[in-house]
């Protein structure tokens, strides 16, 4: 199945909508001690959750290519994949968090849980049977040993 959306480019939607709605909602605004620290730690644990799970798909040379996880040759289990089934996912979250932390909109909130939501039912699931399809039992046994997201 082709997805039509790159879903860095739904990030990148969603990482706008937080910017729109920090600068023209009114209300929301919320600031503490270490609130951009914070938001730095955040962005590069990001970072290192998303470079982890590419250096595994590469060293394990299976795609990473998520508008056509058909081509997946290697379930990767292994690593940071024993954590979360969606690291590239979860990093990306992570970048969405250290972005609304900077922007200190409490209602960005709701544009994070609008982009899990989005995953999870317009890329994650797709993504999900086409690997339950490849791999089969042995996807089934992995999607219940791991947390989709963390």
């Amino acid at each position: 199945m082709k997805f039509k959306i790159p879903p860095a480019l739904v990030a990148l939607i969603f990482g706008s909508a937080l910017f729109l709605l920090a600068k023209y909602l009114p209300v929301g605004e919320f600031e503490f001690f270490g609130r951009e620290i914070l938001a730095f730690v955040v962005l590069g644990l990001g970072f290192l959750v998303v470079s982890i799970a590419i250096i595994q798909f590469y060293r394990k040379k299976t795609t990473v290519d998520p508008l056509n996880p058909e081509k997946a040759n290697v379930l990767v289990t292994s690593g940071i994949f024993r954590f979360t089934r969606n690291p590239m996912y979860l990093g990306m979250l992570l970048f969405l968090i250290a972005f609304a932390l900077k922007l200190g909109n409490a209602f960005n909130t709701l544009i994070l849980a609008g982009f899990v939501y989005y995953m999870n039912h317009f890329q994650i699931r797709h993504e999900e049977e086409a690997l339950l399809k490849i791999f089969g039992k042995e996807y089934k046994l992995y999607l219940k040993a791991t947390r989709r997201w963390f």
